[in-house]
């Protein structure tokens, strides 16, 4: 991806829960970035030229031996350096600072006073509101650090060496409660390291499309095609860049929403808009044996993830000799499977940490993987691809099998799949019905339902039930990294639980998940 690294942000992860949306705050400001490990080789580091660091968040206490620190070069490279939280601290504690724990901690919504001289920071008001999330905190600065933000309990909440470029927050700016937090990170990136904020999707697809076409030069290349977002985007994407060089394998696998196997084909294959090579492999019996018995989240992932590439490796075989395999991950699939930071692997993702050892290609591309799911959606339409298509529901390579808890059978699959269909049709039939916009505040982003492994007795007909409870999944999210339940009308929820009650046979119970992610995440497993 050298390519399109003309200006670069790295952000130095060390474990905290919003490290994600630091790096997703950087590129709003259109401004690239990638997060590395803690563990990343400072010369590593140091040959990417980055314009600036942001030093993350960590649950540690950073004067514990044994603590992830950073060489004290990485403050005397002449290269801007922002802490954040726990990089804060520890940028304090290397430089010869004091941290602390008192007896107080901070968490939550605090009032914050800050500095006017303040480089970073004097565009602030005086007073303000910012996000706290820490139990030690920062008694002493280290020397030439000046004091430019404090609370009640938090005497150095920010301080700054102007001489270095060095600036330390204890607050989350990256946090949508801190007020300004977004505009503090684009000052940083443009201001202090003097970013032009040129990283915009016209010129990542033009140089993205001239970067593939010479690379795979006039090499066969098989791309996995779900009919989702993401692949859907690669697909058309390597269609512009090498033509009739690209074979789009769409591998059924049993496991898609109802119908959706043949609105793919509606769409990508012969008879669709696009001049792609299309093959529609039928594996739903061989995923349904894999399957059988399996109970466990990361391991059902993992048989799909594997026998997706097998399906594709035979697929080539049958075409002739393939150098390359297309895939559509994104950014958020590479940061949950662990791959790059330092934050708990969160789930495995069948494209990203469910690959098998070994893969019969030359090599894997990844179009997509730097960006997140709205770049993609942008990207999507520079290609000229259809709203409709680029702003569909997401879906997971895994598909159903992830949205039904447990062991996954072609019973349930049934289930799940008419119950969703339901939730979708009634969702879609109340958002045309809405009279006072376009796009009714209370429309979710993304919506789904999904099969519990939990088993009532319910009553149904005067007769006794014992019968499966279906749970109704909706959430509104901009990067798909955080989100929050949506708000749906009640009327709305009665009568898809009516009908789901009413029309989908092996269900007694529907329920409304209300989690936000984080904690949760937005699929169910």
């Amino acid at each position: 991806m050298d390519n399109i690294k003309k200006e670069l942000v790295v952000v130095i992860d060390y474990g905290g829960q919003y490290n994600q949306l630091v790096a997703r705050r950087v590129r709003e400001s259109n401004v690239y970035c990638e997060i590395y490990s803690y563990k990343t080789d400072i010369e590593l580091i140091k040959s990417m030229a980055p314009k600036g660091i942001i030093l993350t968040g960590g649950p540690n206490s950073c004067y514990e031996e044994g603590a992830p620190g950073a060489p004290k070069e990485l403050f005397e490279a002449g290269i801007p350096v922002l802490g954040i939280c726990y990089g804060a601290q520890m940028m304090m504690h290397i430089l010869g600072g004091k941290v602390e724990r008192p007896e107080v901690g901070e968490y939550g919504r605090t009032d914050i006073r800050y500095e006017n001289s303040s480089k970073l920071l004097g565009f602030m008001p005086k007073e303000s509101v910012c996000w706290m999330s820490h139990f030690d905190r920062i008694t002493s600065v280290a020397e030439g650090f000046e004091v430019t933000a404090w609370t009640d309990d938090c005497p150095i909440a920010a301080c700054e060496n102007t001489e270095r470029n060095l600036y330390a927050v204890q607050f989350h700016p990256e946090v949508m409660h801190t007020i300004n937090g977004k505009e503090i990170i684009r000052r940083f990136v443009t201001d202090i390291c003097g970013c032009k904020g040129d990283w915009r999707m016209d010129s990542f697809v033009e140089e993205q499309i001239k970067y593939l076409r010479e690379k795979i030069g006039k090499g066969k290349v098989l791309c996995a095609l779900s009919g989702g977002v993401d692949s859907s985007v690669a697909a058309v994407m390597l269609s512009k860049a090498v033509g009739n060089q690209l074979t789009c394998v769409f591998v059924d696998h049993g496991l898609l929403r109802k119908n959706e196997g043949d609105e793919v084909e509606e769409v990508f294959g012969p008879n669709g808009p696009y001049e792609l090579n299309f093959i529609r492999v039928n594996a739903q019996e061989r995923y349904y044996k894999k399957l059988a018995g399996v109970t466990e989240p990361e391991e059902k992932r993992k048989i799909i993830g594997e026998e997706f590439i097998r399906v594709f490796e035979e697929e080539a075989k049958k075409i002739g000799s393939v150098d390359f395999l297309v895939q559509g991950t994104i950014y958020p699939d590479v940061v949950e499977s662990g791959v790059g930071g330092e934050s708990t692997v969160i789930k495995s993702h069948h494209n990203v940490g469910g690959l098998p050892d070994f893969v019969d290609f030359k090599e894997i591309i990844e179009p997509l993987r730097n960006l997140f799911k709205d770049e993609v959606r942008k990207a999507g339409i520079e290609l000229g691809i259809p709203e409709k298509l680029v702003f569909r529901q997401p879906f997971p390579g895994p598909g159903l099998g992830i949205r039904i808890v447990g062991e996954v059978t072609p019973e349930k699959i049934r289930i799940v799949q008419d119950a969703d269909h339901i939730y979708r049709e009634e969702i879609a039939k109340a958002a045309d019905e809405w009279k006072e916009s376009d796009r009714p505040s209370w429309l979710p982003d993304q919506y789904f339902a999904a099969l519990t492994n939990m088993r009532s007795v319910g009553v149904m007909g005067d007769e006794r039930t014992y019968d499966y409870a279906v749970a109704l999944r909706a959430v509104n999210t901009i990067d798909f990294m955080t989100a929050e339940a949506a708000e749906i009308p009640f009327n709305v929820l009665q009568t898809v639980m009516s009908r789901i009650i009413n029309e989908v046979k092996g269900v007694n119970r529907v329920f409304y998940d209300l989690t936000s992610k984080p904690p949760g995440t937005i699929e169910l497993e």
